[in-house]
């Protein structure tokens, strides 16, 4: 054998710290679109054609290994899955040759010329190649067919027909190994059961584009195709699902949308810092670049950031989310399969010491036990083959913005400030009472005071202090009584189950009206008392919790009431209605004791809730978040029985970021939070902090499609997973499913996929515990998904419509997670 003379040029250690190109092999023929091979410990690569290099990314300072045995250009290579012997498959338009690496290592320290053995000859020009995952089989994609090979016996166990194009891409099902999955020109992919050489699936067209690349997840189960115009569709392989279509992820938009809230996390960092940690070009194009049409998905391979610290790849650290290598011409991307965003970017053109900076095809492979990967590259104009390596940690700390930035928390972080709008409340609960007058002092000052004579009807009262009676709770953990204000504190967390399954079976059902009255709208009180729902035909009922006995009924809406909420010591009900009038009612008395008038807001109220301890009303009103401070008095005066004494008045209001008009806000009421958030028909979620009074933070483009819902998890004690609960909250938009995100981060930890929702607005509901979101969808079901998990873990039926509201119990008798409560026309 001969020995390599001068081809390999060391790399020079450029680019920093994100990427290093180790070396750099030229060949004499052009190796553009091949498979490359790369591996934990190794990466083979065609060499002047009919060679077969085998370079050690473990010590790059041994010996390249050359084989020689093809007559033809090398097309394809594969490594094998068993450690020992490490085996290597190359195929070309002759032979089909599989190589012991331990075996030519050991001739050639003899002196002697290793030899591979022959599976197959003439089977065409190969594009892509796999070995079975206990390397007895080999998958041989030639032409519109698939050859298996058996790798002991060198005989053809099967072929597999029926692509109407070249066949691109097949991979093995690591959990069921007689299954292969292939993709093709034909933009198509099949399912085979390679042992029966039958077809067990075949996909419509996909795009219009060929798919060339292809990857099986063991963990979440999904396949990922990806296409020649930069798309990448992902399909679900669990059993039930019928390899029904997740989502399907335009990169470069997907690029476009990282690049510009890297910038503006930047942009936001000061100047000097900037200075220090600046990248040529690091993240956007340079004056004067081209931007490409599209990027072709050239390859594509698994990641694995579970060995990255918690806040640098921000991905739930328990369940360690499965991430993917997209290898394009022109760079990298690490994409994360619980949410379908970007962990990561890495553009060729931005680090100017690269060889290569237009890809013909490439692999990928996360070096184990480290922090590294190791990315295989071959030029798309030339014979040049560079290795990269590449720190995970530099390359995801870039989408965090160099990792600078204060993040933001629900629960406050310090006092609040003087001249915050909250700091309204607190004045008032240290205000000194005033010094009690004199009745003397008062009749002396008081003329022409008109007499009344009946003992039962109060005086007009000029003579006394002005009757008082503000809306402000008690928060103190003291229980004196038996009231549903004073139990609700401690039986929320402490007869919740955090180990529970969630609910499985229908336990109860009633009819809420005979006739179109669609239940809008559901809520739970704090105490698990009771249940609020609100109508579409402007009605709210409240329903003891087991859903017996008589409801009470609220009418005065002029419309189909929308929402519905609980105050925190369950004394008041707040309802919002299509007539943008929200009412406060009275669940002992059964009354309405508030409505605010539509002339105090330029535009009607399309969602309010309790806010702070009771302490306000937070609504909104068109692009503004209005802060409203309330005066309840439920007494009666005996003669203007119809004159309402409680008042209200707005003391603060903040317009968004965008002109379009809020659908849906969220705000913790059972402890003092400064955050509210905001989504809007923009398709953007704001958080804005009053106890600064300004808006915090924008996620722009949170959904494909308007946010209709947004819902924060107020679980009670759910700490499995090393971080605080009460700093996740949940978005859903009509056509683009639920998507979980992280306040602190402001990151898109998971997207919950299967949820049937296209054409109708359906509520997402938190259970106190924190481990389930559920949620209603179109096809008459509720859906429940574990946080740990993209796929829904059960599915609840007995309606005969669409599910519009859903809301969990806090309390959870007998053990169990409590009951669902969803409506249309039945609860």
């Amino acid at each position: 054998m001969e020995e390599p003379q001068g081809f390999f040029s060391p790399g020079d250690g450029c680019v920093g710290d994100m990427v290093t190109e180790r070396c750099l092999v030229e060949s004499k023929e052009p190796v553009s679109h091949v498979q490359l091979a790369c591996g934990l410990w190794f990466c083979a690569f065609p060499l002047d054609g009919n060679e077969l290099c085998v370079w050690s990314t473990k010590d790059p300072s041994y010996q390249p290994l050359i084989l020689r045995g093809h007559r033809q250009p090398i097309t394809a290579v594969t490594f094998g899955n068993t450690v020992s012997p490490l085996l290597i498959c190359s195929a070309s338009q002759d032979y089909v040759m599989l190589w012991s690496l331990d075996e030519c290592r050991q001739k050639v320290l003899l002196g002697l010329t290793p030899r591979g053995l022959v599976l197959s000859t003439l089977l065409g020009k190969a594009l892509y190649l796999r070995l079975s995952p206990d390397d007895r089989a080999a998958a041989v994609c030639a032409g519109n067919k698939i050859f298996m090979l058996d790798t002991e016996s060198r005989s053809t166990l099967a072929v597999l027909e029926g692509h109407r194009g070249p066949v691109t891409a097949a991979e093995f099902c690591p959990w069921q190994t007689h299954i292969i999955i292939s993709v093709s020109e034909d933009r198509s992919f099949k399912v085979w059961d390679h042992h029966a050489g039958s077809p067990l699936y075949s996909s419509a067209v996909l795009t219009a584009s060929p798919l060339l690349s292809l990857l099986v997840d063991e963990k979440s189960q999904q396949l990922v195709a990806g296409c020649a115009d930069g798309q990448l569709w992902v399909f679900s392989l669990v059993e039930r699902h019928h390899y029904r279509c997740v989502t399907r992820v335009d990169l470069k938009k997907k690029r476009e949308t990282f690049s510009r809230r890297v910038e503006s996390r930047l942009c936001s960092l000061p100047v000097l810092f900037l200075e220090k940690n600046r990248r040529p070009c690091a993240h956007g194009l340079e004056k004067g670049e081209d931007v490409e049409g599209s990027l072709p998905v050239l390859g594509l391979a698994p990641c694995d950031l579970s060995l990255l610290p918690s806040s640098e790849c921000g991905c739930l650290p328990s369940e360690s989310a499965p991430c993917l290598w997209v290898g394009s011409s022109s760079g990298l991307l690490i994409l994360n399969l619980a949410n379908f965003e970007l962990e990561g970017v890495l553009r060729y053109k931005d680090f100017r010491s690269l060889s290569i900076q237009v890809a013909g095809s490439c692999a990928m492979m996360s070096k184990a036990g480290e922090q590294k990967a190791i990315c295989l590259l071959t030029s798309m104009f030339g014979g040049q083959i560079a290795v990269l390596e590449i720190r995970l940690a530099a390359l995801v700390r870039s989408r965090q913005g160099l990792g600078a930035g204060r993040s933001l928390s629900v629960l406050p972080r310090g006092c609040v400030l003087s001249t915050s709008p909250l700091h309204f409340r607190i004045a008032e609960e240290h205000r000194t009472p005033p010094a009690p007058q004199r009745r003397s002092a008062v009749r002396s000052t008081v003329q022409d005071q008109p007499l009344v004579f009946h003992g039962k009807v109060r005086s007009s009262g000029y003579a006394t202090a002005p009757h008082v009676t503000m809306f402000s709770p008690k928060t103190n953990t003291r229980n004196n009584g038996d009231s549903p204000s004073r139990r609700r504190g401690s039986h929320r967390c402490k007869e919740y189950p955090l180990e529970s399954s969630p609910p499985t079976r229908l336990h109860k059902q009633r009819v809420l009206a005979h006739g179109p009255a669609a239940a809008l709208c559901v809520q739970f009180s704090g105490d698990g008392r009771w249940l609020a729902c609100g109508l579409a035909n402007h009605l709210s009922l409240v329903f003891r919790a087991d859903l017996t006995g008589t409801p009470v009924v609220f009418s005065g809406h002029d419309g189909a009431v929308s929402t519905v909420c609980w105050s925190h010591d369950g004394r008041w009900l707040l309802s919002t209605s299509l007539d943008g009038t929200p009412r406060v009612w009275s669940l002992r008395r059964a009354e309405l004791v508030l409505c605010v008038g539509r002339d105090l807001f330029p535009k009607p109220i399309r969602s309010a809730q309790f806010y702070y301890l009771d302490a306000f009303i937070l609504c909104s009103s068109g692009p503004e978040l209005q802060l409203l401070k309330c005066h309840i008095d439920t007494s009666k005066d005996e003669i203007r029985r119809y004159k309402q004494r409680s008042r209200c008045r707005p003391v603060f209001r903040l317009p968004t970021a965008g002109p379009t008009e809020i659908t849906s806000l969220s705000a913790a009421n059972d402890f003092y939070s400064y955050l509210v958030l905001a989504a809007g028909r923009d398709k953007t979620v704001e958080v804005f902090d009053l106890n600064a009074g300004r808006s915090a933070a924008v996620i722009a483009e949170a959904h494909s499609r308007p946010v209709h819902q947004i819902c924060q998890n107020k679980g009670s004690s759910f700490t499995t997973q090393q971080y605080q609960v009460y700093n996740l909250f949940a978005t859903a938009a009509i056509g683009d499913g639920i998507k979980l995100w992280d306040l602190r981060t402001l990151r898109c930890e998971r997207r919950f996929e299967g949820h049937p929702n296209h054409g109708y607005p359906c509520g997402i509901a938190f259970s106190p515990c924190g481990r389930y979101v559920a949620s209603g969808a179109e096809d008459r079901h509720a859906y429940v998904y574990e946080m740990g998990s993209s796929t829904f873990s059960h599915r609840l039926a007995g309606h005969t419509d669409t599910v519009a509201g859903v809301a969990f119990s806090p309390s959870a008798p007998q053990k169990s997670l409590g009951p669902v409560a969803a409506g249309r026309f039945s609860t």
